[in-house]
């Protein structure tokens, strides 16, 4: 009970504090509000840059071509070398009648000229469709495909797959290191923003001093005031994330630029990000004053 009461003092001496010392509480929320929006822009773009290369990942598939004369036993023999490559996931055989059908079914045009061919004078080729297990190294999977006796011609987009996941690897890993940063960043000047609040809170310590108050009554008020800063300093960076996403979202229908890039659902994609930013404005919040209080509070 008597814990409760410290405690429950301690929130509001914290409170007063934050507006007491309104002027330099105000300098930490809005240096707190500003890193938050731009630790919660990268957050989003860094995961959604994620899903974007999951999409890569899951969409992306090898055709392999086949020789235009080949046999069953050639295709079987394509078939059992292709499952023996470390680096394929998947492999599904599409025989060039099967081909031809889907074709003449999605087009009259098509149906009118196929339809009067022989299968000799076909120019279509049984292929294989193959899914790779890591998109990074796809070049190579490709050229191994290659090189398989049966095989024609390999195609998957060559060059603009590796370019896109290389861009998005780039992008993620600056949105990591940005959001590490801007913590640092953030956690520093609420140090010295507390260590200036302290500096104008000498007399008050020296009295609670003199009254026998211990290091960790002192202390404590300074943590919790620093955990009231993080909390108010994300309050806008929240609003910023839930409504700017779900605007943003709306605008361009759930992808950039093409469908082939999809954004991420707002629910519960928003929710998540904005516990996220709470959770770092309070410990940054934190953080800060407990690295002030052990720098500057001599006690």
């Amino acid at each position: 009970m008597k814990a409760l009461r410290i405690l429950s003092r301690n929130i509001r001496d914290s409170f007063k504090s934050v507006f007491r010392n309104f002027s330099l509480s105000l300098a930490s929320i809005s240096c707190i509000t500003i890193t938050l929006i731009v630790v919660a822009i990268s957050i989003v773009l860094s995961i959604n840059v994620n899903n974007f290369t999951n999409l890569v990942e899951r969409d992306v598939t090898i055709v392999a071509f086949l020789d235009v004369d080949i046999d069953d036993v050639g295709r079987e023999n394509v078939s059992s070398q292709l499952k023996k490559l470390s680096n394929i996931q998947k492999v599904e055989f599409q025989s060039k009648t099967k081909i031809a059908n889907e074709m003449m079914a999605s087009s009259e045009t098509f149906k009118n000229i196929m339809s009067n061919w022989s299968e000799n004078e076909s120019p279509i080729q049984d292929t294989f469709q193959i899914k790779v297990k890591n998109i990074e190294k796809i070049g190579t999977t490709a050229k191994q495909i290659g090189k398989i006796e049966g095989v024609d011609i390999v195609k998957y987009g060559e060059g603009m797959v590796e370019q896109l996941v290389s861009v998005f690897d780039i992008i993620k890993k600056f949105c990591i290191v940005g959001v590490i940063a801007l913590i640092f960043v953030t956690a520093f000047l609420i140090v010295n923003t507390i260590k200036i609040t302290i500096f104008s809170r000498r007399r008050e310590i020296e009295i609670m001093r003199l009254v026998g108050a211990s290091n960790l009554n002192i202390r404590i008020p300074f943590l919790i005031e620093g955990l009231i800063l993080g909390i108010l300093g994300s309050i806008i960076p929240i609003l910023t994330t839930i409504y700017g996403y779900i605007v943003l979202y709306d605008k361009f229908n759930g992808q950039l630029f093409s469908p082939f890039i999809k954004l991420l659902s707002p629910t519960p994609f928003v929710y998540l990000v904005s516990l996220l930013l709470i959770v770092i404005g309070m410990l940054v919040g934190m953080f800060g004053s407990l690295k002030a209080v052990r720098k500057y509070l001599k006690i």
